[in-house]
């Protein structure tokens, strides 16, 4: 299964948001740190959740909790945009 398919599950279980976009912008990276050859190191990250409250900060680390350890290894960058 795909990073950005795992990504998209994880969170929707965790977080039960009311709009999320995955995109995956590696190919635009291309040549730098953390590329990798077929994509998916580089995601933008849009997201609306009732469940994402407090600080921006607190907000992060429960996006990134719910995306897991494991799966954040894997990913170079994210970009998150919180509305």
């Amino acid at each position: 299964m795909s990073r950005k398919k795992r990504m998209e599950e994880r969170l929707t279980e965790a977080l039960a948001p009311s709009v999320l976009e995955i995109v995956d912008e590696s190919e635009s990276h291309r040549g730098h740190a953390g590329f990798q050859e077929g994509g998916e190191s580089h995601f933008r990250l849009v997201i609306e959740s009732a469940a994402l409250t407090g600080t921006r900060i607190a907000k992060h680390r429960a996006i990134h909790a719910a995306i897991g350890k494991d799966l954040m290894a894997e990913i170079h960058a994210l970009a998150i945009e919180i509305r």
